[in-house]
């Protein structure tokens, strides 16, 4: 017998299955607006990030540095918003400061010992015996490559500027979306009370009060899970950066400060991030001593796989309430997906989809244990 309540669930059945059935046919163009949609709005996304960021700065100065003063909350707000955006800036500006200069001598470095560089090339054809003819055409081939180049530019030039043009506008548009983001995450920020009020209210004006309260959980737990996620990485950074400069000082390579640092600083990006810095690093070593490179890229997959095995899955892991094994396929996962960006957001989404799904377990299984007592008490 169809009753008033199973024809609402008939109707909402047949609502989904001709939605379905409408995003299968059209998932071209809803992937293509749905790409619109993100590029459009992306410098408030990245805004919210950069937000939530600094939010965790702005709690640790208000309720470690302002907790006892006699300020007013606004210009409490003020001042830890200012010392947090310092401290932000001030690290960037640290860290390329410590990396550039050193790439400007590397490749000033890389200039000087090309003369040598060729002799070292000559020496080792000569012991595997290579015939004479053949080093002459390579070294005829390296001193025409400029003049190769140069033709290539002249006969391409309105190809090469219309790249330099792309190029460039991509930059400002970089530049342009960063701004306002920032710009956004300082609005954010600065009246986040509010905010949070017109949103509560929103949510009480449109959903029933039980929704709202499971609502309000999930946005507590995804607040407490990502703020955990962002100091258990940046625990797990400091870890990796201290390793690589204790290891960079027992086999003597050259740059331990710059290189750490820069381990450190990719080692943001979840398990697989120091392979970035690897490269640079190895790039500034090599110029110095190739051997040394060597050990030097030996040494990082090492401790990169220490780090990724080991070191990554218990401070991460652990801070966000996530198992290990966990942590590295939702990392995995969010590589193959969205590549970098992927790898940032995976594992705090599977620890929130992770905590809802074992809290729901978790009640289910007590309910249906509850009712088979009540059950057996009946019975007997």
């Amino acid at each position: 017998m169809i009753t008033k309540d199973n024809k609402k669930e008939i109707i909402k059945i047949i609502c989904f299955a001709v939605v379905l059935i409408f995003a299968f046919i059209h998932i071209k163009e809803i992937w293509n607006f749905l790409g619109f949609l993100i590029k459009l709005l992306m410098p408030f996304i990245i805004g919210i990030v950069i937000a939530f960021v600094l939010n965790i700065l702005i709690n640790l100065i208000e309720k470690k540095l302002l907790n006892k003063s006699k300020m007013s909350n606004k210009s409490k707000r003020t001042i830890s918003l200012i010392l947090s955006l310092a401290i932000i800036f001030t690290f960037i500006i640290i860290l390329l400061l410590l990396i550039i200069p050193q790439l400007k001598n590397t490749v000033e470095l890389f200039v000087d010992n090309m003369p040598m560089y060729e002799e070292n090339v000559k020496e080792l054809l000569d012991k595997f015996n290579i015939d004479p003819n053949i080093v002459v055409e390579i070294e005829e081939g390296v001193k025409n490559f400029g003049d190769v180049a140069i033709d290539f530019i002249k006969n391409n030039s309105d190809k090469i500027l219309e790249i330099t043009l792309g190029v460039a506008t991509n930059v400002i548009s970089v530049i342009v979306n960063f701004v306002i983001a920032v710009v956004f995450a300082i609005y954010l920020l600065a009246q986040k009370e509010k905010l949070l009020l017109q949103l509560n209210k929103v949510l009480r004006a449109y959903f029933p009060t039980s929704k709202v309260s499971k609502i309000r959980d999930i946005a507590k737990l995804s607040n407490r899970i990502c703020a955990s996620f962002v100091s258990g990485q940046c625990l797990e950074a400091v870890i990796i950066g201290v390793l690589c400069f204790i290891g960079m000082l027992i086999l003597g390579i050259p740059y331990v400060a710059t290189i750490s640092v820069l381990i450190g600083v990719t080692a943001l990006i979840p398990v697989y991030g120091a392979f970035i810095g690897t490269i640079v690093g190895a790039f500034l070593i090599f110029m110095v001593s190739p051997i040394k490179a060597l050990i030097f890229v030996i040494f990082i997959l090492i401790l990169q796989q220490f780090e990724g095995n080991l070191i990554y899955p218990k401070v991460v892991g652990k801070s966000v309430g996530l198992p290990g094994i966990w942590v590295f396929m939702a990392v995995t996962i969010g590589a193959s997906l969205a590549g970098v960006i992927g790898m940032l957001v995976s594992v705090p989404i599977a620890s929130i989809c992770y905590s809802i799904i074992a809290t729901d377990v978790n009640y289910r299984t007590e309910a249906k244990n509850s009712k088979k007592i009540i059950v057996k008490k009946k019975s007997v």
